[in-house]
């Protein structure tokens, strides 16, 4: 072993709004940084945390790329798919597709991540 998982970090244009939309979802504690260009959230479970990093020509990705290519997502563990739509929606995110044991949303600004059922 080389390392150890520290964070998955997203770029995005505004970190503290990003970092607080991923907290109404996962819960957890934000941390801003000294400068502002860097958020993390620590999470109540699981070894690593969020990071969000500031970048101002920010570009979201597309989903799904039209090279066939699957880009980074984050999976979110729901006991219920249909239970936790309206409250993803409330905070702010974009539905995209359903599948039988998952769904595609994106977040404000614009990466994908799925509600997969547990």
């Amino acid at each position: 072993m080389i390392g150890t998982l520290h964070s998955t970090v997203l770029d995005c244009p505004d970190p503290a709004a990003l970092a607080e939309f991923y907290r109404g979802i996962l819960g957890g504690t934000v941390v801003p940084g000294e400068d502002g260009d860097w958020v993390d959230l620590e999470l109540p479970e699981g070894p690593a945390k969020l990071a969000f990093q500031g970048s101002p020509g920010y570009v979201p990705p597309v989903w799904p790329g039209d090279d066939g290519d699957q880009q980074l997502h984050l999976d979110v563990l729901v006991p219920d798919l249909e239970a936790a739509h309206e409250p993803l929606l409330a905070l702010g995110a974009r539905f995209l597709e359903a599948h039988d044991t998952f769904r595609v949303y994106l977040d404000p600004v614009g990466h994908p991540f799925c509600t997969v059922s547990s």
